[in-house]
């Protein structure tokens, strides 16, 4: 029933986007001292759901509006930081504010759930 409901599907899709940027910010700190490694970056939900200027959602891939689901992809971090002399682009300090920036999503996906619940139940009404 609670899958019919845009509300929580989106809810639950923010949550799964917060969980895989974490697991990319835990494979860029596991690799900080690895030679040549180049930090990742999954973009932020709100950055992927945004619609365009036509009012369109984007796009990510073909399957994107099909109902595929494949997961997000990581895209190099660019000139976020100064490589270290062994090639190396793993910033620990901004890894810390991507974590806990993913853990504030994660957060809010599950605050937005919880209180379309109450929402539900209050609607639905006491059980006899």
């Amino acid at each position: 029933m609670y899958q019919n409901l845009d509300l929580f599907r989106i809810s639950g899709q923010m949550a799964a986007h917060a969980g895989k940027r974490q697991a990319n910010v835990a494979l860029n700190v596991a690799n900080a001292d690895t030679p040549g490694y180049q930090a990742m970056r999954i973009a932020r939900f709100s950055d992927s759901y945004r619609p365009d200027a036509a009012g369109r959602v984007k796009t990510t891939r073909p399957s994107h509006m099909a109902g595929g689901s494949s997961p997000p992809r990581a895209i190099p971090a660019g000139a976020a930081a100064e490589p270290s002399p062994n090639g190396n682009s793993v910033s620990l300090e901004l890894e810390m504010l991507e974590s806990v920036d993913a853990a504030r999503e994660h957060s809010r996906a599950l605050a937005i759930y919880r209180h379309a619940m109450t929402i539900v139940r209050s609607t639905i009404g006491p059980m006899k």
